[in-house]
């Protein structure tokens, strides 16, 4: 994991305690007492995921969202023992992208952080690019990434996994996956489609349990 996450906060002891959480689930850390250091930081080396406590001398956490916005759009949550409706619906509003209130347990945290972290991949992908849980396709080069690795994938292979994972949770036959990969005009044995699932199950490692099979029915997809 190469992540770099910023804690923005006043306090050093909430500072510690985050940071030493986040770095035992991977993440690089990295702090700032302020705003303005905050936003000092940022100007050198720009972090993937911000977060800001709201009550801070020198420059509020709502001002510094607003400045740090002009730099660059990075993903950002709230964290403030204000947990008044107006603080929530304002700091979203100005470009937050989540609002957690103090105290908080860590697993929540870090939920949430992922939750922000996989909305932000996915806005950041092309038009041309799908993105199913750890697949990503890409609908023009026909190929396929998995957890950031390319994928060997046949011709035949690259459609049926886009069929199935543009439909997800759609039982497809064998037969609807042949007219619909193979053409009507196919005719081969359904057993071919069988081959196509297994070696696919078989390129996708750890995830092959992303094709599942309905005994007796056919497959599906499934995140």
């Amino acid at each position: 994991m190469d992540i770099t996450i910023m804690i923005v906060d006043d306090e050093e002891q909430m500072r510690v305690l985050v940071k030493t959480f986040l770095q035992n689930e991977g993440y690089s850390v990295v702090q700032a007492a302020n705003g303005i250091e905050a936003l000092s930081k940022i100007h050198k080396k720009a972090p993937d995921l911000i977060l800001v406590d709201i009550m801070m001398p020198y420059m509020d956490g709502f001002t510094f969202t607003e400045e740090m916005k002009k730099i660059k759009d990075i993903p950002l949550i709230f964290l403030s023992a204000k947990g008044e409706e107006w603080d929530k619906v304002y700091g979203l509003r100005i470009g937050g992208d989540d609002y957690i209130v103090k105290p908080f347990h860590p697993d929540e945290l870090l939920a949430r952080i992922e939750s922000v972290l996989r909305r932000a991949k996915i806005a950041s992908l092309p038009a041309t690019r799908f993105m199913f849980g750890p697949l990503i396709l890409d609908i023009d080069s026909h190929t396929a990434m998995l957890d950031g690795q390319s994928l060997s994938l046949t011709l035949k292979e690259y459609e049926l996994l886009h069929l199935l994972a543009k439909n997800k949770g759609k039982l497809f036959s064998r037969e609807q996956l042949l007219h619909s990969i193979w053409g009507y005009g196919y005719t081969g044995s359904e057993r071919t489609v069988d081959t196509h699932i297994k070696t696919l199950r078989l390129k996708l490692k750890g995830y092959s349990s992303l094709i599942q099979t309905i005994w007796g029915k056919g497959y599906k997809f499934e995140v």
